[in-house]
């Protein structure tokens, strides 16, 4: 279908994009006070120049004939984009706590608890609102897929990345349409979060609610902030030390680390296929055979992290590079992903698409104003937040509005927020749950794990109370 001189044009075409997408934000201001990353407007960009908008303009009036009837990508360009989306999203999720700081899970807990309680929280109950909604009315009037209940947890939580990422275990599955909605419901979880965020974050600075804010709310320079640096002189000083000698580029060996860490990742998930398929898979129940690589590359990732720590080679892993090679890979994933979305599947499934959406959104905003103020001793606004932003888009986009109303981390929130990633990647947005759940969901019914999750987020607002009591009676 494509030749290696078309793979690599297709990349050197996205970076162009990924530039010019850049540029169009500088100049367009409304671009700007969404604070949407360059990738999706690079993707928005190639969406538009590929066949389905401009081509099919050209088509309309012009004629099939015209030499933009097909948009300005080939078709072998378009081929690569529409694959790359599954790929490089294992990258992403490989590299995720490379590099990382990974103190015990005691000690995590002890400073996260009342932030992983909210962010499993919100998590369970997508799946739960969603399930429910695709139970009661999209299934009846719309006739729509019941893989359509995991599409908000999938879309919102997970992101660009886990959309783009899934769309290929989907439509294995049946559902031909659910990486598009799942990419449609992603664009609008992001706009929708910083904007219902922003919007928020302005009527908690009026209400007196934000105990720590440093600046008008609005006043951001930081686009997306990256996560601070926890490298040391001393790791520097032995990292150094390790390298002597070697002709080798430090980017290069922290690429094959990432290599290695999908590498486990994929014994992990062949190990557990092969398990299935010898034990409980005999009777016909397959979970394993659809879940994709990614969530298996980041336990890859963490067991690559404490196999060098107790090597002492952890030092070879540079946290900040670490974090630019799995910049890189998800800034190819959400520009090829929205480059290759179907308007048409969008079209055709409106109804389902718009209501998912305004269910998506209400949960997350209602959930964030009953439950914040209960389960955190203080600053609920600041911690709050975080996890409202990620839940409606990406890491970066609750990193954004905690620093909105935060910017000096006066509140602590921001460590909170970064230690409840451990107890939450591996399983909800985009972790183990959110793979396995389109087939949990084809392989059992929308009933049963629309009772399993209700019982899941049962479950954590159930310990959240607990851990309220407990903190009045002390």
């Amino acid at each position: 279908m494509f030749s290696l001189k078309d793979i690599f044009f297709a990349f050197v075409i996205l970076s162009l994009l990924l530039l010019a997408g850049r540029y169009l934000k500088q100049k367009i201001r409304w671009l700007q006070q969404l604070h949407l990353p360059e990738s999706i407007v690079a993707g928005f960009l190639a969406l538009i120049l590929g066949p389905q908008v401009l081509g099919g303009l050209s088509q309309q009036f012009l004629g099939t004939d015209t030499f933009l009837a097909e948009g300005i990508f080939s078709e072998p360009i378009r081929a690569v984009w529409s694959q790359s989306p599954g790929l490089f999203i294992n990258i992403v999720f490989a590299a995720l706590f490379l590099g990382e700081q990974l103190p015990s899970p005691k000690e995590i807990w002890r400073k996260a608890a009342p932030q992983v309680i909210f962010g499993q929280s919100l998590a369970w109950g997508q799946y739960v609102v969603g399930l429910f909604v695709t139970l009661v009315l999209l299934r009846p009037v719309f006739g729509a897929h019941p893989i359509s209940g995991a599409l908000i947890e999938i879309g919102f939580e997970g992101g660009h990345g886990t959309a783009g990422g899934m769309a290929k275990t989907m439509e294995t599955l049946g559902f031909q349409d659910g990486g598009d909605l799942a990419l449609g419901l992603a664009t609008v979880g992001i706009v929708s979060g910083i904007i219902a965020g922003t919007a928020l974050a302005g009527w908690g600075r009026r209400q007196g609610h934000i105990q720590s804010i440093t600046r008008r709310v609005g006043d951001v320079e930081d686009v997306i902030p990256e996560l601070s640096s926890t490298e040391t002189p001393e790791i520097k000083q032995r990292r150094a030390k390790l390298l002597q000698g070697l002709l080798i580029d430090p980017l290069s060996i922290n690429f094959g680390i990432v290599g290695i860490a999908i590498v486990f990742g994929w014994l992990i998930l062949n190990g557990l296929t092969g398990l299935e398929a010898a034990t409980w898979g005999r009777s016909g129940v397959a979970v394993m055979t659809y879940v994709p690589l990614f969530p298996m590359a980041l336990i890859g990732g963490i067991l690559v992290q404490i196999i060098l720590n107790q090597l002492n080679l952890g030092p070879l892993v540079i946290e900040p590079l670490m974090k630019n090679i799995a910049g890189l890979a998800l800034d190819v994933v959400v520009v090829t992903a929205l480059a290759s979305i179907s308007l048409q599947v969008l079209g055709s499934n409106l109804g389902v698409f718009v209501i998912l959406s305004l269910v998506g959104i209400a949960w997350n905003i209602v959930f964030f104003l009953y439950y914040a103020p209960k389960i955190f001793p203080d600053h609920w606004f600041e911690r709050g937040i975080g996890d409202l932003g990620q839940s409606m888009g990406v890491t970066a986009t609750g990193i954004l509005l905690l620093r909105m109303v935060d910017r000096d981390n006066r509140s602590g929130a921001f460590e909170s927020f970064a230690y409840k990633q451990l107890f939450f990647e591996p399983i909800v947005g985009g972790g183990l749950f959110t793979a396995a759940a389109p087939a949990l969901i084809a392989r059992f019914g929308l009933v049963a794990i629309l009772l399993l999750t209700t019982g899941l987020l049962l479950f954590w607002v159930g310990i959240g109370f607990l851990l309220i009591r407990r903190r009045r009676l002390e």
